[in-house]
This record gives structure tokens, C-alpha cells and sequence, in this order.
């Protein structure tokens, strides 16, 4: 299986002195559902936005589809970042606009500034727009203000946007910690549908090993902005669990 990601000796240092990622080796094949695990702190988001250079590495190799991230000037990164679809823990949403308009945003990066202003004029993008809409059990709310939405139908429109995109990759940055157990579960299941229906890779932040086992077909763990795991999710047994968590940590399920 070809490898969608490949990374080598990453290294992030923020000017606050904090070393978020330590020589960071990793490939990421493409179909694959890969969960990235740890306390915060550990290392889980700057890794994952580092993959579209939302936060610029300090030093090591990125590549994404054979394309060299971290050297690509700005119209290759506009190139890379199309391919790329993003979920955020905080949904990253227009609160005041229709989903219907939020969703759109996700062709921002493929079209003109005049095209942008009249999307609903495109039958293409229109009927995208729905077709995505529908995909996440949402096309009935498509004129509703974003912020008359649930924190869990707000998830699932940011998932329709990402998949404006068409993209490869949807990298999901904690997109059920503020989400409710079965809230959360549904949300997982919209993304492990891409994943399988799609062929969409998925590098997904989390921490709930629950939902890693039942979505995830990798687990990376990161201790300390290094990797202490890779395998699959049944492979975390109560001793992989302490050393990623601390030997006080207890795991919370949710079904």
C-alpha cells in the first residue's frame, strides 16, 4: 500500500522553550483510520497540524503524496492543503451564516474571490453542497443559522466542508472532546464511514481508547513529543495504557 504521509526527524520547538515533537519517523499508508493518542501536552496537535503546515516545523521532512510540505512555496502549499481536509475540536465555523454557506467555505481554496460571493448561482456547487449535507444527516438544516445547531450537528457540518474538498486526507484535531459520549460516537461513525466508503485516509486525535479500538485501524502514541506506541488498538492492554496515560489513569468507555 502506497504511503500517504511520510515524516522524518520532525521537530517543533516553540519559542516559549517548550520541544512540542523530538525527531518524529513516521509513514502513514493511504486507507488508513490512524488514531493519535496521548495526554495533552504530548505532542497530538502539533504533529497533526504541522501535516499542512498550519504550525511551521522547526526542522525535519514532511511529505505528503510524494510532495515536499515543509519546502513547498505558497501556491505548491495551496496545492497540498486542497487535498487536505481539516476538523477542529472547536468546529471552526461561521456562527452567523447558514450551513449551507459554511459548508461552501470548503471550496475557498479552488475558486475565485467573485465565485466565492455566488456559490448558490453554481448548480455544481449547490449540488455538492447538498449531496455532503445529505451525507451527514443534515441536508434538512441547510438554511438554519449555524449557531441554532447542536454541538454535535455543528461537527457534522465541519465534516461536510472538509469534504468539499475532495480530499485524500482529513486530518481531525479532537473533534469529539467537547462532545457528549453518544454525540461523540455518532461522529466517529460519519468519519469511519469516509474512511471506509470513501477510501479517505483519517488521522484522527482522541482520548478516549474506546472509540480508538472501534474506529482506529493503527494507534500512534505520543509521550513527551515522541512515539511510544505503534500498533494496533487491540494491542493497548492495561500496562501500554499506564505508560501512555501515568499509573494512575483510568480508562473512561464510551459505547
Amino acid at each position: 500500500m502506497k504511503n500517504i504521509i511520510k515524516i522524518n526527524k520532525l521537530h517543533k520547538k516553540y519559542t516559549s522553550g517548550t520541544h512540542a515533537l523530538k525527531g518524529i519517523d513516521l509513514e502513514v499508508k493511504k486507507g488508513e483510520f490512524l488514531i493519535l493518542l496521548g495526554l495533552s501536552g504530548s505532542g497530538k496537535s502539533t504533529l497533526l497540524r504541522c501535516l499542512n503546515r498550519l504550525i511551521e516545523p522547526t526542522s525535519g521532512e514532511i511529505y505528503f503524496n510524494e510532495m515536499d510540505v515543509v519546502n513547498a512555496n505558497s501556491n505548491g502549499l495551496r496545492k497540498i492543503r486542497r487535498q487536505i481536509g481539516m476538523v477542529f475540536q472547536q468546529f471552526n465555523l461561521i456562527k452567523n451564516i447558514s450551513v449551507l454557506t459554511n459548508v461552501f467555505t470548503g471550496k475557498l481554496g479552488y475558486v475565485s474571490l467573485a465565485h466565492s460571493l455566488t456559490f448558490k448561482s453554481h448548480k455544481n456547487d449547490l449540488q455538492l453542497a447538498e449531496a455532503n449535507l445529505e451525507r451527514v444527516g443534515l441536508w434538512e438544516f441547510k438554511e438554519k443559522k449555524v449557531k441554532n445547531l447542536s454541538g454535535g450537528q455543528q461537527q457534522r457540518v465541519a465534516i461536510a466542508r472538509a469534504l468539499m474538498q475532495n480530499p485524500q486526507l482529513i486530518l481531525a484535531d479532537e473533534p469529539v472532546a467537547s462532545l457528549d459520549p453518544a454525540t461523540a460516537d455518532s461522529v466517529m461513525r460519519y468519519l469511519g464511514e469516509l474512511n471506509k466508503k470513501d477510501d479517505i485516509t483519517v488521522i484522527c486525535s482522541l482520548h478516549f481508547l474506546s472509540l480508538a479500538r472501534k474506529y482506529g485501524t493503527r494507534v500512534i502514541a505520543l509521550k513527551d513529543g515522541k512515539i511510544v506506541f505503534d500498533g494496533t488498538p487491540t494491542e493497548i492492554d492495561e500496562i501500554k495504557f499506564k505508560e501512555i496515560y501515568g499509573e494512575d489513569a483510568e480508562e473512561v468507555e464510551i459505547r
